[in-house]
C-alpha cells in the first residue's frame, strides 16, 4: 500500500471501508456480523447520533488531560481495547500487534479467550501493558481454574469475565458461511460443548474465591443485574451487549449506561463498549458516567489495514477526537476522572416520549376512545 493511501484515512469508518474491501468475505462477516436481523448492531451507533452535547464556551480549555485510571491503573486515556476473537485472520500478527500497540499508546488491552495467539505470547509481546483477560467460566472448571492461574503468572492485571453468552446467539452471516463450507454449523457445536448454561451468581463467587485478581463482569444491561454483580463484590461492571452478536432485540449500550451508573452509583467502576466509532461516542459515554470506553471492531479495521501500526493509527484518532471534544465542550477532571461540563439532551420523538408525555397521551387516546363508544 503506498503512502498516499494511507494518508487517506482520516477517520474509524474509513479503516472499516477498507477492511471491507481486503479482507475476505467470510472474515468481514465473522467481524461485522451480528445476531439475528442485526437490529441491536445497528442500534449501538444509531443510539449515540440520539443523544446531544450542550457544551459551555469562553471558559479556558488550554490545559486538557484526558489522563485517568482504571481498577487503579493508569490510563493515557479513558479507552480501551475490547476483547475480539481470531485476530490472526486479520493480520499475521493479530493479538501480539494488538497488545504492543495498546502498550506503546497507554491503555489496556482485553485479550480473548478466543484468540489466536496464547495468554504467554501476549505476555511476552507486551511485558509492561496493561493486559486484562477476557474469561468464560467453563463446564469443566479445572479448564477455568488452569486459564485463571496462566493470566496471574502472565502478570494480567485483571479478568473480564463474559456473562451472556452462556450460549451462543444465532450470527445468520457465519452460519451461511459455515453451512457452504462445511454443511454444518460448527460454531454453535463448539460452544455447546465447552460453555455451561447452568452459570449462576454463585459462580461469581467461587471465582472471586480462586483469584485475588479483580473482576469485571461483562454483559450487564440491567439495574438489578448491576446491583447483584455489587453485591458479589466485583470491581467494575461493563455495559455490554455483546456488540449486538447475542441477544438481538436488546437496548444500545449507550442507552442502557445512565441507569446503571444511577444504581451502581459509585460502588464499583462502570465501564461501556459498542458502537464506538468516533471521539464525540467516547465523550458522550463519559458524560453519562462511564469511567472506561471499549472499541473492537475498529482494532481489527486498524489491523487489516497496517498490523500493529493500524492499531496505533486508530488509537490516536479516537485520542485526537476526544480531545477535541474536551476543548469544545469544556470538561473538568478531578480524582483522576474525567467530568463533563456538558448537558446531554435526548430528543422526544415519537417512540420516546418522556413518562409525562406519554401518559397524557394515553389518556387523551382513552378518552377518545370512550367519547366513540357514546
Amino acid at each position: 500500500m503506498t503512502s498516499e493511501s494511507k494518508l487517506q484515512l482520516v477517520c474509524l469508518q474509513d479503516y472499516e471501508e477498507h477492511a471491507s474491501q481486503i479482507l475476505p468475505p467470510f472474515v468481514l462477516d465473522f467481524y461485522r456480523g451480528g445476531a439475528d436481523q442485526e437490529q441491536t448492531l445497528r442500534d449501538n451507533r444509531e443510539a449515540f447520533k440520539r443523544w446531544r452535547l450542550m457544551p459551555r464556551v469562553l471558559r479556558g480549555v488550554e490545559h486538557r488531560l484526558m489522563a485517568t485510571t482504571a481498577l487503579g491503573y493508569p490510563m493515557s486515556a479513558p479507552i480501551g481495547i475490547a476483547p475480539t476473537a481470531m485476530q490472526k485472520m486479520a493480520h499475521e500478527m493479530g493479538e501480539l500487534a494488538t497488545a504492543k500497540a495498546a502498550s506503546d499508546e497507554g491503555i489496556v488491552y482485553v485479550l480473548s479467550t478466543v484468540a489466536t495467539s496464547t495468554i504467554e505470547e501476549v505476555s511476552e509481546a507486551a511485558p509492561k501493558g496493561n493486559n486484562w483477560f477476557q474469561l468464560y467460566i467453563y463446564k469443566d472448571r479445572q479448564v477455568t481454574v488452569d486459564m485463571v492461574r496462566r493470566a496471574e503468572q502472565a502478570n494480567f492485571k485483571a479478568l473480564v469475565v463474559t456473562v451472556d453468552t452462556v450460549i451462543l446467539g444465532r450470527r445468520l452471516a457465519t452460519e451461511r458461511n459455515e453451512l457452504s463450507n462445511t454443511g454444518s454449523s460448527s460454531s454453535n457445536n463448539f460452544v455447546a460443548s465447552l460453555f455451561d448454561p447452568s452459570l449462576t451468581w454463585k459462580d461469581i463467587s467461587w471465582l472471586k474465591s480462586i483469584t485475588k485478581m479483580p473482576i469485571v463482569v461483562k454483559g450487564i444491561l440491567r439495574p438489578d443485574d448491576a446491583e447483584l454483580a455489587v453485591q458479589h463484590g466485583v470491581a467494575a461492571i461493563a455495559v455490554s451487549n455483546h456488540g449486538g452478536r447475542q441477544l438481538d432485540g436488546v437496548p444500545a449500550t449507550i442507552d442502557a449506561l445512565p441507569a446503571i451508573v444511577k444504581q451502581v452509583n459509585g460502588r464499583c467502576e462502570v465501564f461501556v463498549d459498542g458502537g464506538i466509532t468516533q471521539g464525540t461516542d467516547v465523550f458522550k459515554a463519559l458524560a453519562l458516567g462511564a469511567r472506561m470506553v471499549f472499541f473492537g471492531r475498529p482494532t481489527l479495521w486498524g489491523l487489516a489495514h497496517s498490523g500493529e501500526a493500524g492499531v496505533v493509527s486508530i488509537i490516536r484518532l479516537l485520542k485526537k477526537e476526544l480531545d477535541l471534544a474536551m476543548a469544545l465542550s469544556d470538561p473538568i477532571q478531578s480524582g483522576g476522572r474525567i467530568h463533563c461540563i456538558c448537558r446531554i439532551l435526548r430528543p422526544c420523538s415519537w417512540f420516546r416520549c418522556s413518562d409525562l408525555i406519554w401518559w397524557r397521551c394515553i389518556r387523551v387516546l382513552h378518552n377518545y376512545i370512550m367519547t366513540t363508544r357514546r
